[in-house]
């Protein structure tokens, strides 16, 4: 089942190829406008002590792919493999994907691929005394740092990466919406949301947007904050995965079908 229209895919440059050869295969028409910009950053004297240390770390949890991706190169550096007594996380399966290309055995939260998830993981109950490291972009959410730092760990954070909004113009955004008949967004983050926002809000077509563009967004907070801007027609997919984001664009659009819509 398909729509009448595109689907746009907003996953950062680069990682949208999957995601889009599902949605053909589904019979969906994707095009791709990334709404976050990744680029790694260079790490200051304080970062480098941390990936030079990373033995001395009990937990190493990685938040995203792009995380895993830059992470890796700083802390591996200088290694030849992974340190056996790091335990190593990942909030989802394509993180854990790049991790395990690299020879290390990951922890994964499973459905729930989320900072949420992954503090319900059983080895990070009792962490109180020991070090844990997070690899993450500049920026983002504090949930996990706050978590354990409240489970009694010693908390740093590796920021490797910066995410920036990209360099795309209002009027061209819209043309784009327009031109290719847009009727759903597939949203990944709600810094993703955020970006689109500001690319339409200026140019006064965001209320457009609320009105003929569905959205499938990967979490109830994500969810929350999209209704909160405007948004009615939004659809939670059970994580941010391409497998989840697809299922749950096809779910609401048999739903629709059933209901005549």
């Amino acid at each position: 089942m398909a729509v009448s229209g595109s689907v746009l895919v907003t996953r950062p440059a680069g990682q949208a190829g999957k995601l889009c050869a599902g949605l053909s295969a589904a019979g969906y028409r994707p095009l791709h406008q990334p709404l976050l910009a990744v680029s790694p950053i260079a790490l200051d004297a304080a970062q480098q002590a941390m990936a030079g240390a990373l033995e001395s770390y009990a937990h190493c949890l990685f938040v995203s792919s792009n995380a895993a991706k830059y992470g890796l190169e700083c802390l591996l550096a200088g290694r030849t493999a992974w340190p056996g007594r790091v335990q190593c996380y990942a909030v989802g399966d394509s993180t854990a994907d790049v991790l395990r290309a690299a020879g290390i055995v990951v922890h994964t939260p499973g459905r729930e691929m989320t900072s949420e998830g992954l503090l319900t993981l059983p080895s990070l109950q009792s962490v109180a005394g020991e070090r844990v490291l997070i690899v993450k972009g500049e920026g983002g959410r504090t949930a996990l740092r706050e978590a354990l730092a409240g489970r009694g760990a010693q908390v740093d954070e590796l920021r490797c990466y910066r995410r920036s909004p990209p360099d795309v113009a209002p009027d061209a955004l819209q043309q784009l919406l327009d031109a290719e008949q847009v009727v759903c967004i597939l949203i990944s983050s709600g810094e993703a949301l955020d970006n689109l926002r500001g690319i339409l809000e200026p140019a006064d077509t965001a209320q457009s947007i609320h009105e003929h563009c569905a959205l499938v967004v990967p979490s109830a907070r994500v969810a929350a904050q999209a209704r909160a801007a405007g948004w009615q027609d939004v659809t939670v997919a059970a994580n941010a995965s391409d497998d989840a984001m697809l299922a749950a664009l096809q779910e609401r659009d048999l739903t629709r079908e059933r209901m005549g819509g």
